[in-house]
């Protein structure tokens, strides 16, 4: 912690202040969480806001551990702004393609729907209102069903931005040596960062993880991707530090 640099520092405050307050207003959960984007729910500030809220104690550890651990090795080697813009754009970037994904999922359940005969207006007024009817279950497939409605959950968290600091560390520190808490054995970077990518990846196509449900495994697999190519492009056009400081 003696290391931890001064705009992770306020990152950490702001995710903890954040966390307390919606404890004592439940109500601002609903208000920041990231909805979705054709939801009456849903409003312009929550792909940004949805980073500074957490679903509980272990969720939020994870993430500010994370963010200690690897942003303020980014920050000591990029300088704040740069490790600003990029901690925000990949939790944008992850927010962008778990939306885009959701809206593949819940527009595949409605057009199945319809083609069934049920009336559009009447689904959408029924979900705006938070309800479902059990006859749809018998129309669509088990995991359609679970992918439509899951689409309509509200996501919170920074895990996006987090896996994107875990694929530019990987990039500038590619040898360093990461473990998880159940794998005792120390793994490179170069390996442990796509390895992770991959099984969240695995976990979001099959709907099967290691780590439990409730998991948005697309927006840690955009927050990495956005990473990568953010990463991919600093790297090819050689930014330096010294321009981000201007």
């Amino acid at each position: 912690m003696n290391n931890m640099t001064d705009t992770v520092k306020q990152l950490l405050i702001l995710n903890i202040l954040f966390f307390i307050g919606a404890q004592f207003v439940p109500q601002a959960t609903d208000l920041l969480a990231l909805h979705y984007f054709e939801s009456d729910k849903f409003k312009l500030w929550q792909p940004i806001s949805h980073m500074f809220m957490h679903g509980g104690l272990m969720h939020i550890f994870f993430n500010m551990f994370a963010l200690v651990s690897f942003g303020s090795a980014l920050e000591h080697f990029w300088g704040p702004k740069k490790f600003l813009f990029f901690y925000f754009s990949c939790g944008i970037g992850a927010a962008l393609i778990h939306s885009g994904i959701n809206y593949y999922y819940f527009h595949d359940g409605l057009n199945t729907l319809v083609s069934n005969g049920f009336k559009e207006t009447e689904i959408l007024n029924l979900i705006n209102e938070g309800k479902f009817m059990t006859s749809w279950q018998a129309v669509l497939s088990p995991n359609t069903f679970e992918n439509m409605i899951g689409a309509l959950t509200p996501t919170v968290g920074a895990s996006g931005a987090i896996y994107g600091l875990l694929v530019a560390f990987a990039f500038m520190f590619p040898n360093a040596e990461l473990a998880l808490l159940f794998i005792p054995v120390p793994i490179k970077a170069k390996y442990f960062v796509p390895g992770i990518v991959l099984l969240d990846l695995f976990s979001g196509v099959t709907g099967y993880s290691i780590f439990g449900g409730g998991i948005a495994h697309f927006a840690h697999v955009g927050g990495a991707l956005f990473g990568f190519l953010m990463m991919w492009y600093w790297k090819k056009n050689q930014f330096s530090k010294n321009r981000w400081d201007r």
